[in-house]
């Protein structure tokens, strides 16, 4: 098969684009973590300048834990892996729920926090799963490292190594964030539900900083995990009002869904193809009208996110690479306005 001279050239800044994001992680996360001597002393007045950079004592780092919390990748990966073993649909829903922990203010394990009011008792997180996972890997940290390791961290980490269960890539986590001490409902309600336009997921994936392929990459998280039938019965039935389906489903993935979800309660499968498999036939799935939620089949249908939704439905090799450097900017996420935080003891209430 003949590919295209405009084809070709977008798989070239495709292959660009993920080389110079790698860059630039490794360049953001990996500066030492120690004071810089001040530029302004007695004898040489003109030398002070304006510090327009955050402390660098509020960076990551790949070494943060190397002495103070040895083996601490160690304890996450043997305790995800176990779950994983008795339940393996608790890895897609780690990943899920380290997106909706960094959506909301940052990768500070706000989440987490359960009390009244909180991101956790939002309407968008009531099937959120995976906190019993993070509460486990907690405690075992804290027998050994009491007081050092962050939930974030955790979280974080769970996330990374989730997706190696499933056979998805793998990738370096800096550490050093810290648990927020703030969590509110009503913010939680501003994270997607599978229902918004894809200029609402631009816009919102920038208010992040991540930017378009961020997004398109990241969506390819769809290729394991499942979804409420209540998200998708509208699209089955009567979209927006019309009492009739949504046209841009496929015939036959209709049928089937119909079949599925005959009660809102229900759970179906994001990837209709290879449920259990971390792969980019999500992609060749959008291709075929059988993207489950509505944001996932607009992908293909809107000219600024098809083009990369035909790239990485053939490129396995080019999704991987770029979803490890998507993940390592979804993680270091950090909101600057927050407090410096704190490093929870349990990660569902703040320190008391």
């Amino acid at each position: 098969m003949k590919l295209s001279f405009s084809f070709l050239f977008l798989l070239l800044l495709l292959a660009i684009s993920v080389a110079v994001s790698a860059l630039d992680v490794r360049h953001r996360v990996e500066l030492p973590k120690q004071k810089l001597p001040s530029v302004m002393n007695k004898n040489n007045p003109t030398m002070a300048l304006p510090d327009f950079t955050p402390s660098l004592e509020n960076l990551l780092s790949f070494n943060y834990y190397l002495y103070t919390c040895p083996g601490v990748e160690a304890i996450i990966y043997d305790k995800v892996k176990e779950w994983f073993k008795k339940d393996y649909t608790i890895a897609a829903s780690l990943i899920r729920l380290h997106f909706h922990d960094c959506a909301v203010r940052g990768c500070d394990a706000s989440i987490l926090l359960d009390h009244k009011g909180s991101e956790r008792t939002a309407s968008v997180s009531k099937s959120l799963r995976g906190f019993e996972v993070i509460n486990d890997i907690k405690a075992a940290i804290e027998k050994k490292c009491p007081k050092t390791v962050s939930c974030a961290d955790i979280l974080t980490a769970a996330a990374r190594d989730a997706t190696l269960m499933l056979g998805g890539p793998f990738w370096s986590v800096p550490y050093g964030r810290k648990d927020g001490r703030v969590s509110i409902a009503k913010e939680a309600q501003t994270v997607p539900t599978g229902r918004e336009k894809v200029t609402d997921l631009v816009e919102f994936f920038q208010s992040k900083g991540l930017n378009i392929l961020d997004l398109v990459v990241l969506s390819g998280a769809h290729t394991i995990g499942r979804s409420t039938c209540e998200s998708v019965q509208y699209r089955l039935y009567n979209l927006n009002g019309t009492r009739r389906p949504d046209p841009s489903i496929n015939p036959k993935y209709l049928n089937y869904l119909r079949r599925k979800c005959r009660w809102a309660s229900e759970y179906v499968d994001l990837d209709g193809s290879t449920p259990r498999t971390f792969d980019t036939v999500y992609y060749k799935n959008l291709q075929n009208k059988m993207g489950l939620l509505s944001t996932d089949q607009m992908l293909y249908s809107d000219s600024r996110t098809s083009p990369l939704v035909n790239v990485l439905a053939i490129q396995p090799e080019v999704f991987n690479t770029q979803f490890a450097v998507s993940m390592v900017k979804l993680g270091n996420i950090i909101d600057l306005d927050n407090d410096d935080g704190e490093i929870r003891v349990n990660c569902n209430r703040v320190n008391k």
